[in-house]
């Protein structure tokens, strides 16, 4: 296929230069109704770009076949099967993969580490979750993806399921041993999985750790706007091999995507993948250059670790680490990572991805240049300067791994749609979780629906809200009251 070609983008420039007088959704009308204060903040482009994807960008009947142009188009550049486009994100993509996969009450092997929105499809579908257990670092006080032994042996222990889901990477960058966890899935007749969502840039640089696809993957999920240059809510999936059935997973994600998909959303999409087709090995030397110097020049700094592969890979830990994501650990200032990514906002306009207990990150891509890094770096110098007027900080009383994993008592759906109460938090130790509990950023829940809460993770919670933790999707953000399952 021709690869310089980007059909949604060339549609609509097409649809710009003989424009239609449309009495069709969007009731803007070309920006011409909104109002000129909106116009003045967003630009004009945006609502001129706004057009219907059917019936618009092309006729009622998708004659043209644009978006399946298009989505041939980015399978091809990445060596899939099938590669589906989604304009609500890897949240929904997600979901339409695991119901391809398994229905209600069926068993789905998932590690333990999974984003929320996992957990959400959990509860939609009904699906009997299997936990896998991450790999814990005591030392570090981080979770890496469960080991290819670990998923082996829970599919001997529970030859039933119907398939496995691992995310890879994790949103401090390391990756799961994908080849060998594929490895034992096909032996057993079973797909897998793979959340990717921090992995769109993966599969066009060769120093950069093996995309999902080339591990033997059967799905691949990816958030383009996440490490890519597409906009927010964009999201592909792909598909290869014979264990799922490619219209399975279309109507799956029909069934959950939205009817009125955004042109804005496929447009970036598009040009993402001839973008890196034609420069991203470019972009990508140079960024991967960036990233070593800047990992560096932070590292020199006095209190300040940047943590690489020989902190994260290894035997017990992760199989490869994306040198793009910079993790910090500034335990050694004596504050918190909520404390430091606080006061870079607030004195130096600097926004960070994750910010935990003891750790920032900072998240560069190929749109990262020295103008953006000598930010950072100068905001960084300060911070080291005057971590002692942030300190004492609050702490965070993280158990050992054991306490932190809870038992599983009902299915997330049966906790989420049931019968709840909503108890202070002093009282909810001993009950089963109605609610996911997820500090956020990263978005991997500490309790999740039909989980039976411990003092352990209780306290884990209420001492990380105190510090400054982010608990965003539980009823109570303050975390005074928790929702559980009323039990008879």
């Amino acid at each position: 296929m021709d690869q310089s070609q980007a059909p949604v983008l060339e549609a609509l420039a097409a649809f710009h230069a003989n424009p239609l007088t449309a009495f069709t959704p969007p009731g803007h009308k070309q920006g011409r109704g909104a109002d000129p204060r909106v116009l003045q903040a967003l630009g004009p482009d945006v609502f001129r770009a706004d057009v219907l994807a059917t019936g618009g960008l092309d006729d009622r009947l998708d004659s043209r076949g644009i978006l399946q142009h298009a989505q041939e188009l980015l399978a091809e550049a990445v060596g899939a099967d099938h590669t589906f486009f989604s304009t609500c994100g890897s949240s929904l993509s997600v979901k339409a993969a695991m119901l391809s996969v398994a229905g209600p009450h069926e068993e789905l092997l998932v590690g333990r580490d999974a984003h929320k929105s996992v957990v959400a499809g959990l509860i939609l579908a009904g699906i009997r979750p299997i936990w896998v257990d991450p790999q814990w670092d005591p030392d570090l006080h981080l979770a890496h993806p469960p080991s290819a032994d670990s998923f082996r042996a829970a599919l001997a222990r529970h030859p039933d399921v119907r398939g496995a889901l691992v995310t890879s990477p994790t949103p401090y960058g390391t990756c799961a041993d994908l080849a060998a966890i594929a490895e034992a899935c096909h032996e057993h007749g079973k797909p897998l999985i793979v959340d990717e969502a921090w992995g769109a840039h993966l599969p066009f640089h060769p120093r950069l750790p093996r995309w999902a696809m080339d591990a033997g993957a059967d799905v691949c999920v990816t958030s383009v706007h996440k490490m890519g240059s597409a906009l927010e809510q964009s999201s592909v999936f792909h598909l290869q091999g014979d264990l799922i059935d490619p219209a399975v997973l279309s109507q799956r994600e029909d069934l959950l995507g939205t009817t009125s998909p955004s042109t804005l959303v496929y447009a970036a999409l598009d040009g993402w993948r001839r973008q890196m087709v034609q420069h991203g090995r470019t972009l990508y030397d140079h960024a991967l250059d960036l990233a070593d110097t800047v990992r560096g020049r932070i590292d020199a700094l006095e209190g300040m670790h940047v943590h690489g592969r020989e902190d994260f890979c290894g035997p017990g830990r992760a199989a490869e680490f994306d040198p793009l994501q910079v993790i910090i650990d500034i335990s050694a200032l004596g504050t918190s990572g909520y404390r430091a990514g606080d006061w870079l906002r607030s004195h130096h306009q600097v926004t960070l991805h994750v910010c935990d207990h003891r750790r920032i990150s900072a998240q560069l891509t190929h749109a990262d240049d020295t103008t953006t890094t000598d930010v950072l770096l100068r905001g960084l110098a300060e911070l080291v300067e005057v971590a002692p007027d942030l300190r004492p900080a609050p702490a965070v009383r993280i158990p050992d791994p054991e306490q932190l994993r809870l038992e599983q008592v009902l299915l997330p759906r049966d906790a989420f749609f049931g019968p709840t109460e909503q108890v202070p938090v002093e009282k909810a130790a001993g009950r089963i979780a109605a609610e996911m509990l997820t500090p956020y950023p990263p978005g991997i829940p500490a309790a999740l629906p039909g989980e039976r809460l411990n003092d352990d993770v209780v306290d884990y919670l209420r001492s990380g809200v105190e510090a400054g933790m982010l608990v965003p999707d539980s009823a109570d953000p303050r975390l005074a009251s928790v929702r559980v399952a009323v039990e008879s």
